[in-house]
């Protein structure tokens, strides 16, 4: 697992170029996104479990951002105004002994740029990059 100082030398580097690190570019989370991701149900059927998923992270707060770390992932979310409107960029990376390696990156903005949806999508996107993961491990061990 990286240190925090090691986290934040990843933070920098992934910020300097994040373009480059994007396979997939940057997620806009919308409706549609929310739809097809069954995102809006788990809302409104949610209690606010005290088992969340995104609550087993130490976090370090600063100016520009919030990063949270565990064994298994780093999460910077980092709000920012673009044209006079918040929005919140959060950048998921798995984290592995020698370095980071970006996974995701999503932004929420107007409506949706709440704490309640950025932790939710979070929440998605985490439970997510752990399946894909079981299935390359599993995948793996069967060749």
């Amino acid at each position: 697992m990286l240190n925090p100082m090691q986290i934040e030398e990843s933070y920098k580097e992934f910020m300097a170029n994040l373009g480059d690190w994007l396979h997939d570019g940057i997620t806009h989370i919308d409706l549609k996104f929310l739809h097809e991701a069954d995102i809006l149900q788990t809302l409104q059927d949610d209690k606010g479990e005290p088992d969340d998923l995104t609550q087993y992270f130490h976090v370090i707060e600063s100016v520009e951002k919030v990063t949270l770390f565990n064994e298994q992932f780093i999460v910077w979310i980092i709000p920012k105004m673009e044209s006079d409107q918040p929005v919140t960029y959060v950048l998921i990376a798995l984290n592995q002994p020698e370095k980071a390696h970006l996974e995701i990156v999503f932004t929420t903005h107007g409506i949706y740029n709440t704490p309640r949806y950025v932790l939710k999508v979070l929440q998605h996107f985490l439970i997510d990059t752990l399946e894909t993961e079981a299935t390359l491990i599993s995948i793996e061990k069967g060749q």
